[in-house]
């Protein structure tokens, strides 16, 4: 590859990331936040002016927007591809920020910003990869599908889970689709690098614990109080160990760190493993076994008066094929008298770490890092794939970052101080060209 033609396939990434986290699609879950609207009408606008068709979209509300193209490849006979992103972000409180959290402004070599690598990173890449191709003629070798959509951050349900549900003509013989939270360099020694591929996702199961008792007057004895229940279950449910699970992604995991260090680790022996991935082993340590946490309680209106019922909210998260222990689970640990509900499920995924995506993934790695190797590993939140998942289309994550060993790149999803590496971008701008090239 020339040196021109890397400087142009690199030139505008700083710059769309930069303006795309200028533009606040903060997403507060209820409804009150400003929405997508502007910065789809960016979005839109960007592939436009490179003359890429592109069509602008609204789900539930005329603030919940999305941008939907597609770009026609050498060979339409084969099953297209899908780039997608979401174009919200988590709210930032800017007084507990270094810096203005939608400033993208450039520091220690970082763009830092809301959205930094959560992800309109991956929006900025994908945008500006596609613009290289239009401006220099680049036909790709199948149709790539290009998917920016609202809500992700508060369950998908005006986003990819309506666009899968109302606009199926938008995946027409897509197939496989690429999107967030993969690809990142894990750094375990000097000359051994990993990029994480999620090739799975944990299931979701929020729940409501909802305790009942006899209300009475505060300064009474009352053996039946739904608060004392509520707390017993609470705690139960918080402190309890989830037995540790073995599913083919975390098996391949494992494998893969075991062969990189050669020495032999196992899901037996969870601390040794996650004792070598640096800051990331809080997000594999979440995809080794179920979770359940509790994160809202609710209960009375007096400081004198017991209330006859109280709730409390649970984040439960499920491996793939693992929800029904869940639900064992958390049932055995209820008392007497308190009950659960489901209030938000969703499913869990896990496509092939195998063919020719992979292989592509594989090559346009090594070419850039020789000291690089993709592996694919569990992601323990949610994205849009599962939509996607729903239509038969396999997800992966892989929109890489090849990031600096001592950065915390856990601590950036939805903290403060996001940040994502100039020459990261930059780096991910080289090897998805390559990939989508391969693939």
């Amino acid at each position: 590859m020339s040196t021109e033609h890397t400087t142009d396939l690199t030139s505008e990434i700083v710059q769309i990331v930069s303006d795309l986290i200028k533009i606040d699609s903060s997403n507060y879950g209820d409804g009150s936040g400003p929405g997508e609207a502007l910065v789809a009408e960016y979005v839109q606008s960007s592939l436009q002016s490179a003359g890429i068709e592109a069509e602008r979209y609204e789900t539930t509300s005329a603030k919940r927007q999305g941008v939907y193209a597609r770009i026609a490849g050498a060979d339409s006979s084969r099953p297209a591809l899908m780039l997608h992103g979401h174009l919200d972000v988590v709210p930032a409180a800017a007084g507990d920020w270094t810096y203005d959290p939608f400033g993208a402004e450039i520091h220690d070599g970082c763009i830092w910003g809301r959205g930094a690598v959560d992800m309109k990173d991956g929006v900025g890449m994908i945008l500006a990869l596609s613009r290289f191709w239009a401006r220099n003629g680049i036909v790709p070798p199948r149709d790539i599908v290009l998917q920016f959509m609202p809500d992700e951050e508060a369950g998908s349900r005006h986003g990819s889970h309506w666009i899968a549900e109302n606009r199926k003509d938008m995946f027409q013989n897509v197939t496989q689709a690429v999107g967030e939270v993969g690809g990142f360099s894990l750094t375990l020694k000097e000359d051994v690098r990993l990029y994480l591929v999620q090739t799975a996702e944990k299931g979701i199961r929020w729940m409501k614990l909802r305790a009942e008792g006899t209300a009475g007057h505060g300064s009474f004895l009352n053996d039946d109080n739904a608060v004392t229940k509520l707390a017993q279950a609470v705690a139960a449910v918080g402190n309890h160990q989830f037995e540790t699970l073995l599913t083919p992604t975390v098996r391949d995991f494992i494998k893969s760190v075991s062969d990189a260090l050669e020495i032999e680790l196992s899901i037996d022996d969870p601390q040794e493993l996650l004792s070598h991935l640096g800051p990331i082993a809080r997000i594999i340590g979440a995809t080794l076994s179920n979770t359940a946490n509790p994160t809202m309680l609710n209960a009375g209106y007096k400081h004198n008066v017991i209330p006859g019922e109280a709730s409390a909210l649970i984040d439960g998260r499920f491996l793939p094929g693992f929800e029904e222990n869940l639900l064992r689970d958390i049932d055995r640990l209820l008392p007497e008298g308190v009950y659960r509900e489901d209030v938000i499920t969703d499913i869990a995924v896990e496509a092939p770490f195998e063919g020719q995506l992979v292989e592509a993934m594989d090559a346009a790695i090594r070419a850039e890092d020789p000291f690089g190797t993709p592996v694919p590993y569990t992601v323990s939140g949610g994205t849009d794939a599962k939509a996607f998942s729903m239509l038969g289309i396999d997800c992966y994550g892989f929109l890489p970052l090849l990031l600096p060993p001592e950065l915390d790149f856990a601590a950036m999803f939805h903290g403060v101080d996001e940040r994502v590496p100039v020459e990261g971008l930059e780096f991910g701008m080289r090897v998805m060209e390559k990939f989508v090239a391969l693939s």
